[in-house]
């Protein structure tokens, strides 16, 4: 069972930035991000494989955040650029075990709590 930390939530200004990080408890396959605001449904963010050659990004988030992964310290990361008040949610990481990156939470296996970010205007 890998576990799952996620830490870097906080309250920022709209248009400032914020760096997410999850550590996991040991080495993870593919990796992934996601986020759920009150009231709404858990939306996937972005995605990265074992090597961190390929990444995967919701088309509406392209170009603000970037996902990354340092392997020798079993940790993904998960820039965040040009924040908006509508990124306020809880953001969680999770780790798959599947050869393909995937946008469906249900192809995750693992999950760590969330850290929370919001964004004032």
């Amino acid at each position: 069972q890998v576990q799952l930390v996620e830490s870097g939530g906080g309250l920022v200004q709209a248009g400032g930035s914020l760096r997410l990080s999850c550590a996991a408890s040991s080495s993870t396959y593919a990796m992934g991000w996601f986020r759920q605001a009150p009231g709404k449904e858990r939306e996937f963010v972005a995605a990265i494989n074992w090597s961190g050659g390929t990444t995967y990004y919701a088309d509406s988030l392209k170009g603000r955040f970037t996902i990354s992964r340092d392997n020798a310290k079993n940790t993904v990361y998960l820039q965040m650029n040009s924040l908006k008040p509508e990124d306020t949610a809880v953001y969680y990481c999770a780790t798959s075990a599947s050869p393909r990156l995937t946008p469906r939470g249900n192809e995750y296996d693992y999950w760590g709590q969330g850290t929370q970010v919001t964004v004032s205007s």
